[in-house]
């Protein structure tokens, strides 16, 4: 049986996603059952992808991940200080509407902890930097989240939004499977016949999130039908952000006196948000706060699409060869 290459899996993952979708949409539409069939599967499915996605996270490494002070600091600096600060500094630009609000926070707010690794390699970055600040990166932001959200969006709209299905969602959906990849990652450590587990559940992300991309879209076709209207706002916002957060990886990198290589993993670790960890959070909300999961669904494949560009525009132009002599 024919088998695509992993590396091909990732690089064409966006086409996927499109497919996944449009299915989705035509199953809700022309199957009645589809939607209460995905709302079951739809759970288990996000577990998986979680999990598999956190096998790919060195948890194991953390201490050793902090002895590149430079490159680590930077990128700290960028992701959970400044970009923060850029996302307050625009409120007044983002839509009224609460919902939309709190979906385009949520996603923009975490930064990506996998596929970043991937673009930064294939962007010609420093792929052991990306994965050194990976564990970094997921453990500050399920830290700091929550204070991000009370900060931006008031105490109201924070504890409306920590409401018992959101910590359920939150726990069983983030800090279980978070748990049970840290178990996995120590008990193949060290073991070559077992490390084949963790490159199997590589494969895993990709499938995985094309599937819950379908379930959602099957359930909530007639959300999206009456949400087109929203796309074009959104996905100027999101472009917006992208050239932001190059922008700002440009001048971290002078200002840290980063290589070129470590340069380019910082605008990619900028420019990806971790799209997929906050969707469960975003499924959980309160009855009227569906258009959350439609910002952060349309934020994943927008971001895609510029990392397209990214792969182009990053070592080509913003961080060229040339500038390492």
């Amino acid at each position: 049986m024919f088998l695509p290459r992993r590396d091909t899996l990732e690089k064409y993952q966006l086409l996927a996603y499109l497919a996944a979708i449009a299915t989705g949409l035509l199953a809700g539409q022309l199957l009645p059952t589809a939607a209460t069939l995905g709302e079951r599967a739809l759970w288990p499915l996000l577990a998986l992808l979680l999990y598999s996605t956190f096998t790919q996270v060195p948890l194991v490494e953390l201490r050793r991940a902090l002895a590149d002070r430079r490159f680590i600091g930077a990128a700290v600096l960028g992701n959970f200080v400044l970009l923060p600060l850029i996302l307050w500094a625009g409120l007044p630009l983002l839509p009224d509407e609460p919902a939309l609000r709190l979906g385009i926070l949520l996603v923009l707010l975490v930064p990506c902890t996998d596929w970043f690794i991937t673009f930064s390699q294939l962007g010609g970055g420093d792929a052991r930097r990306a994965l050194a600040f990976s564990p970094v990166s997921l453990l500050l932001q399920l830290a700091l989240l929550p204070p991000y959200l009370w900060l931006l969006l008031g105490e109201p709209v924070a504890t409306a939004a920590a409401r018992q299905e959101m910590l359920l969602a939150f726990g069983g959906l983030i800090l279980l499977p978070l748990l049970a990849a840290f178990i996995t990652e120590r008990w193949v450590a060290g073991a070559s016949p077992r490390q084949r587990l963790i490159d199997r559940l590589a494969w895993c992300p990709v499938p995985l999130l094309a599937l819950v991309l379908l379930v959602i879209a099957a359930g909530q076709v007639q959300l999206v039908s009456a949400s087109l209207g929203l796309l074009p706002p959104l996905a100027g916002i999101y472009i917006t952000f992208l050239l932001l957060a190059a922008g700002l990886a440009r001048a971290l990198a002078g200002a840290f006196r980063l290589p070129v290589a470590q340069g380019r993993t910082l605008a990619f670790s900028l420019g990806t948000r971790n799209s997929f960890v906050v969707l469960p959070l975003a499924l959980a909300l309160p009855p009227g706060q569906e258009l959350a999961v439609v910002a952060i669904v349309f934020q994943s494949l927008i971001e895609l699409l510029g990392m397209v560009a990214f792969l182009w525009w990053i070592p080509k132009q913003l961080f060229p060869a040339s500038a390492a002599r």
